[in-house]
């Protein structure tokens, strides 16, 4: 097997005209000092990417799964054809800047101890910032983005920490992968990054947030804001993290408020219009908690 130093590796689903504007972008790196794959993943889209991506770039690899494998599944099947020493995985909705991957790989090679690593992340065409870094969950199972939709003045340029890594725009370290294993796909799609980041600071890594290297974000543009499809995952995985990553009375006030107090507002609200799907997606999201009980 011939290794490389970077793995792009992102998930397209029925958004071929966004993946060829994210591959335009990283194909325009030229006379890097590092050498690089980009392994598309399509999962399950109506329409098949192979020959529109061939076309413009001979040099993707294109990976392509039947089903819907959800965004992590998507990512772990990218891995198994990954080459490279470090993996980034990025949205398919999102553009690269010229220096980003310098950047990152220049924070690993000085901090042997990170095992995932985030660029700041603008919206599209913007100064806003989306993201540079995330809070702690509190007992409620509450965070925020640093930054979340403020322009950006720079106050965020210093190098940190953060609780996770965002699943726009992560790089993770092969060996990492290989000791904590891949994303967690019982999530199928929301929270997995913020779970695998908690998986890999458990086994002695550092999870961080470069706020030197720039990456923009289309947002979501794969799935409606106030979808159905987006609020059933939204509230199961909420609980399925608390769940897998809470302890003790954190744990019980955290599954407490989840269950009793969110759900039953949330089901309140939507039941004065039940025609709009989302108090179905409630319900189902619960059930999901009594009917599939392991989550370990």
């Amino acid at each position: 097997m011939k290794f490389v130093d970077v793995s792009f590796i992102t998930v397209n689903f029925n958004g071929l005209e966004d993946t060829i504007e994210l591959l335009s972008s990283i194909f325009k790196l030229e006379n890097k000092d590092y050498l690089y794959e980009v392994i598309v993943v399509d999962n399950g889209s109506n329409e098949d990417p192979n020959p529109l991506i061939h076309s413009k770039f001979p040099d993707a690899k294109v990976i392509k799964s039947d089903t819907n494998l959800g965004f992590a599944g998507g990512n772990n099947l990218g891995i198994k054809h990954a080459k490279g020493k470090y993996l980034f995985f990025i949205n398919n909705d999102t553009i690269i800047s010229d220096n980003l991957v310098d950047i990152l790989l220049q924070r690993f090679e000085e901090n042997d101890k990170i095992g995932m690593l985030s660029p700041k992340i603008k919206f599209y065409e913007t100064n806003i910032i989306q993201y540079a870094g995330f809070s702690p969950l509190n007992i409620l199972s509450r965070n925020f983005a640093y930054g979340n939709k403020k322009e950006d003045g720079h106050e965020y340029e210093n190098y940190l920490s953060t609780y996770a890594g965002h699943g726009a725009a992560m790089m993770v370290p092969r060996e990492v992968i290989e000791k904590v294993g891949g994303m967690p796909e019982l999530y199928f799609l929301y929270y997995e990054e913020l779970d695998w980041a908690q998986q890999i600071i458990r086994a002695g890594f550092e999870v961080k947030v470069e706020q030197k290297a720039i990456i923009y974000h289309k947002e979501s543009m794969s799935v409606g804001k106030n979808s159905p499809f987006k609020t059933y995952y939204m509230h199961r995985n909420r609980i399925l993290f608390v769940k897998r990553n809470f302890q003790g009375i954190k744990r019980v006030v955290g599954l407490f408020y989840l269950f009793f107090i969110v759900s039953t507002s949330k089901l309140m609200k939507s039941s004065f219009d039940r025609k709009n799907g989302h108090f179905r997606a409630y319900i189902n999201a619960i059930k999901w908690h009594f009917t599939k009980p392991k989550y370990e």
